[in-house]
């Protein structure tokens, strides 16, 4: 390639993003799920405007990564619907989102090449590839890395690399469920700084976790999910001063149990 060529970056992407509608906002309307003949998620709505931090928070098997794979459209609601207002009517608003797990799915192939392929399946010309994945790479530290196989990277390391593979494709929202759940504290400062530069950028974050010092840390709102239900929608500082309900005030003490 021509050094004078220039080349895609994610503050490319960012600026690309500004430039069209957003799919914003998200309204998940009396939204229920059932599986195995049982109700997991019960009733739920409420409606995700553009712009801050939104962290789910409750006990295990609350219905937190339920919530966020109806969110995101890998599950089809039993009952009620979920709407992204901005979206225009031919328009899939799969394309502008992306999800990241707790265990990151990565390709038999090198990091370099995973983030390749994702950019293969947006469409983005072989000609710009290259420049957007050397960008994403260098920014989340994996630069060293761009030749190994993906799944002979460390924890850590597979999680940056599934951080960098979604910020390649320029996601509108980002879906994270649990990211730094099984990472040791330098591996989840490192996950968190990709998480906030995204943020900084224009990604709509919308995130589950256990750890309450990072939802401290980094929400700026709270959804709290107690029994499949939504008990509370509530700005951080809010929440964690004054939870509106028993059920959010036991689980910050500790002391509430599935």
């Amino acid at each position: 390639m021509n050094d004078a060529t220039p080349r895609a970056t994610t503050a490319d992407a960012s600026m690309s993003r500004t430039a069209r509608a957003s799919i914003m906002p998200l309204r998940v309307e009396d939204v229920s799920f059932d599986a195995g003949g049982k109700r997991l998620v019960d009733h739920v709505s409420f409606e995700l405007a553009a712009g801050p931090r939104t962290f789910i928070l409750g006990p295990n098997g609350a219905g937190k990564s339920l919530t966020l794979r109806l969110c995101h459209g890998l599950l089809t609601p039993s009952t009620g619907r979920v709407v992204w207002e901005g979206a225009s009517p031919n328009e899939d608003p799969l394309k502008r989102q992306a999800m990241v797990f707790q265990r990151p799915v990565l390709l038999r192939r090198t990091v370099a090449q995973n983030i390749d392929y994702a950019l293969k399946l947006h469409n983005v010309p072989p000609a710009d590839r290259p420049g957007v994945v050397d960008d994403v790479l260098n920014r989340t530290g994996l630069a060293r890395f761009a030749k190994s196989p993906a799944r002979h990277l460390s924890g850590g390391e597979q999680q940056k690399l599934a951080l960098a593979r979604a910020w390649a494709t320029k996601p509108e929202v980002l879906f994270l469920d649990e990211p730094t759940a099984s990472l040791d504290p330098a591996a989840t400062h490192a996950v968190e700084n990709i998480i906030d530069t995204m943020h900084g950028e224009g990604t709509r974050i919308v995130m589950t976790t256990h750890d309450l010092a990072q939802a401290k840390r980094h929400a700026d709102e709270v959804i709290f999910i107690y029994a499949g239900r939504v008990l509370e929608k509530t700005p951080a500082d809010e929440f964690f001063s004054s939870p509106r309900s028993g059920e959010a005030a036991a689980f910050l003490e500790g002391e509430l149990r599935w």
